[in-house]
């Protein structure tokens, strides 16, 4: 594997620091919506869920150690796959199968939030997570061995 392909070049130092805001912020939250989660992470949806616990467990991880990788900046690439999948299902699930609108008009569900963080663990994997960031540092390390 190219070093490259784990740790991209970071873009400007204008870029970063936007990257840093949204990093550290949407991983604040993930880390929020996966702490609950992570506490009792193979049955956090319940003895009826449908979902198998290894599955569960997977997200809960994805969304909390997700989170902490996204604020730290660290291993940002498998970090944003997994948060990329969890969120492709979440949006699948509340668009497709429950039928959710976009937007939540009430109290209903809605596919916004899970779309929203789908698009950021896209910007992540094409982008990088910045200059400042525990990536970047570990590229300029590992391009001087």
């Amino acid at each position: 594997m190219k070093l490259a392909s784990l740790f991209p070049a970071p873009p400007s130092k204008t870029a970063s620091v936007g990257l840093l805001l949204l990093r550290v912020v949407s991983g604040v939250a993930f880390m929020m919506h996966g702490w609950g989660k992570i506490q009792d992470p193979f049955n956090w949806m319940g003895p009826q869920a449908p979902t198998p616990g290894f599955l569960q467990a997977l997200a809960a991880l994805s969304e909390f150690g997700g989170g902490l990788a996204w604020v730290l900046g660290a291993l940002v690439p498998l970090a944003s796959f997994g948060i990329f999948c969890t969120m492709a299902f979440a949006t699948f699930f509340h668009a497709v199968v429950r039928g959710d609108p976009f937007v939540s008009k009430g109290a209903g569900g809605s596919y916004e939030p899970a779309l929203l963080y789908l698009v950021v663990a896209v910007v992540m994997l094409t982008v990088g997570p910045g200059l400042y960031s525990v990536d970047a540092w570990l590229r300029k390390r590992l391009a001087r061995s």
